[in-house]
């Protein structure tokens, strides 16, 4: 009986901390949707609780930013950063932001995102300004036969 109350206690307060970080984050941004986010974000073959990035606060980066994807055909290989890149990871590349960088990628059209870790430079494309793992892409696209998207992308502060 004291666990389940202790439970509830604890689940509770978490829910009005990140009620609370959305109405924070809302001022910066106001297309965020926090009803569709991903709870659990990995990285480097660990999962991470991705709350702590949901109560960090996000500097606008760039605005209206063409957002592609990796084809099937880099699985596997080795990122500039090092790391091997995989697909279905949460990672990015892009051709400025420092490696390890948490970046919030929001889709302008149905206000869903995802935060990513930028692990590659990229895209060698003049009209992209940020390549998105596979699994990244999909859970925010509205239409998954497209190879393209606008997005907002905003850098994590700590």
């Amino acid at each position: 009986m004291k666990k389940s109350i202790t439970l509830f206690f604890l689940l509770t307060f978490i829910s009005i901390l990140s009620s609370q970080s959305t109405i924070r984050q809302k001022t910066l941004i106001q297309k965020d949707s926090i009803k569709k986010s991903k709870l659990v974000l990995e990285s480097q073959d660990k999962k991470i609780d991705s709350l702590n990035n949901v109560l960090s606060v996000f500097k606008p980066f760039k605005r209206e930013a063409h957002a592609s994807y990796y084809a099937d055909k880099f699985n596997g290989r080795k990122t500039t950063s090092g790391r091997k890149f995989d697909n279905n990871k949460y990672t990015a590349a892009h051709k400025k932001l420092a490696f390890g960088t948490k970046v919030r990628i929001t889709n302008e059209k149905n206000g869903k995102w995802v935060i990513v870790e930028i692990t590659d430079r990229g895209p060698f494309v003049k009209s992209r300004e940020i390549d998105l793992s596979k699994r990244a892409y999909m859970d925010i696209t509205s239409n998954k036969g497209s190879g393209g998207m606008l997005v907002t992308i905003e850098v994590m502060t700590k």
